[in-house]
């Protein structure tokens, strides 16, 4: 019994020291557990005298309860410390001023995209769009790019296992629209497109717009007139120099890159230019006669021009940026400027 006193007090000295809920529960477990010195002292009953058993067993028993009476209230404050110390470290001080609120403002590259469709809005041009996960056959076998074409070694293409691929270019919309619909037909297709290519200048994905027209007796010159009149429009300059130059395209026939007198130099030669006083700014041509046969488009009755540009090289223009990466690369410091 003098034993069993001293237990008693050496567990309620150290569970009133625990300071925290897991040296508190290795405590019970050191007295009260299946092992614990308390329950020793219950298993060595049967060796004492018979008429002793009775007063050495409630005796244990009230210690146990003691024990345990000490463990639960030990428990109750440190979880009542816990709270408060919770509720210090998380209080708001409410005379501290407000962080605030910024207006936020559209992405350069979305403002450039509604500018874009608003502008060819005027002009006739319906929105149309197509699926970012297209087949070879619309993505370039209907745009006159069959397997093995040189013209597929322009595209560095994702593809899937399927044999689907991610379009390289907005062009696929056009033909589904021909597709769908019967000339006339005046759609641009806005969108993002995908390439294996990541520099300064270019992007593993990025946007453009690609314009369709289909028409009785529409000419290059309807072209021409429509692609300068939109981009005197775009830069805000009614004096804008354009020119067309002959290229190659494999769903035109004749076809054209288009150039602009340098928006930063005007034309008179700039590091942006490289000196010559001039700027790339998109490509265009007629229409492909064999995209029409792959459509069911009556060459003899219809023709047509079709025209792409990079929505971010028109924003870099536009805007004096000279890294395409800024886009993508969601600094808000950057991207204030155009709140």
């Amino acid at each position: 019994m003098h034993d069993l006193e001293k237990v008693i007090q050496q567990a309620l000295t150290s569970i009133l020291a625990a300071s925290d809920a897991q040296e508190l529960e290795k405590l019970r477990v050191h007295y009260l557990g299946k092992k614990g010195l308390v329950t020793l002292q219950l298993k060595a009953l049967g060796t004492l005298p018979a008429q002793e058993r009775p007063a050495a067993g409630q005796a244990i028993n009230e210690a146990k309860r003691r024990i345990q009476a000490a463990v639960s209230e030990r428990r109750k404050t440190l979880q009542r410390s816990e709270v408060d110390a919770r509720l210090s470290a998380e209080a708001v001080d409410v005379t501290l001023p407000g962080r605030g609120q910024r207006p936020g403002g559209r992405h350069p590259v979305t403002r450039t995209l509604e500018r874009i469709t608003a502008l060819f809005a005027q002009l006739g041009f319906q929105v149309a769009e197509g699926p970012e996960v297209e087949d070879d056959y619309h993505n370039f076998e209907a745009l006159n790019i069959p397997p093995h074409h040189p013209a597929r070694a322009m595209h560095d293409t994702f593809y899937f296992a399927d044999g689907m691929l991610l379009r390289t270019h907005t062009s696929p919309v056009q033909v589904r629209v021909l597709e769908q619909t019967s000339p006339p037909v005046r759609v641009i297709a806005p969108g993002r497109v995908y390439r294996c290519d990541s520099d300064l200048t270019h992007s593993p994905m990025f946007h453009q717009v690609e314009g369709l027209l289909v028409d009785a007796q529409v000419s290059f010159s309807d072209l021409k007139g429509v692609v300068d009149e939109f981009l005197r429009s775009f830069f805000e300059q009614d004096d804008l120099a354009t020119r067309f130059r002959t290229s190659y395209f494999p769903f035109t026939e004749p076809s054209a890159e288009v150039d602009i007198a340098c928006v930063m130099c005007r034309g008179r030669g700039c590091r942006v230019c490289s000196g010559s006083g001039w700027l790339e700014v998109m490509g265009c041509g007629m229409v492909h006669p064999r995209v029409f046969e792959h459509v069911g488009v009556d060459t003899e009755q219809f023709t047509g021009y079709a025209f792409g540009m990079g929505v971010e090289r028109l924003a870099m223009l536009r805007y004096g940026v000279d890294d395409l990466r800024l886009f993508f690369e969601n600094d808000l410091q950057f991207l204030n400027q155009f709140n």
